[in-house]
């Protein structure tokens, strides 16, 4: 299993009327870290759009486990796991955490995700190009 890690600052457009980090915005924080890990290792929007073939996510379980607040900083961590369970296995596990500054989970998700071809429109097992891209 590869584990990448970003840093991000919990901006003010992120809060809600409560103080914290909003329900959905978590999701998108998620989500950015995951592009800079694929992009930074060579697999962003033109490789995309070249090879035809990006991650889809199925499903998606999170918890929040403590508050973000406006400045906190953050380490956001994405671990893949493309080990096949059975063959031409196409689903694959990914895990995340947004992490505080004093080492505390504050929020946890699980999804499910595979491999899309745009052109066939159906889920693909992982290409190299791929497996580069997150860390395999």
């Amino acid at each position: 299993m590869s584990r990448f890690e970003t840093k991000i600052t919990i901006r003010e457009t992120h809060i809600d009327f409560f103080g914290h980090v909003n329900n959905a915005t978590y999701m998108q924080l998620f989500e950015e870290a995951r592009w800079d890990l694929i992009t930074k290792n060579g697999y962003g929007i033109p490789q995309i759009l070249e090879y035809r073939k990006g991650p889809v996510m199925l499903d998606c379980h999170i918890r929040f486990l403590k508050e973000l607040r406006a400045r906190d900083e953050i380490t956001i961590t994405v671990e893949h796991d493309l080990t096949p369970t059975k063959p031409n296995q196409k689903v694959f596990k990914l895990r995340q955490q947004m992490i505080n500054a004093r080492g505390e989970v504050a929020c946890e998700a699980l999804y499910s995700y595979g491999l899309f071809d745009m052109t066939a429109r159906r889920l693909v097992e992982p290409t190299a190009e791929w497996r580069r891209a997150v860390g395999q």
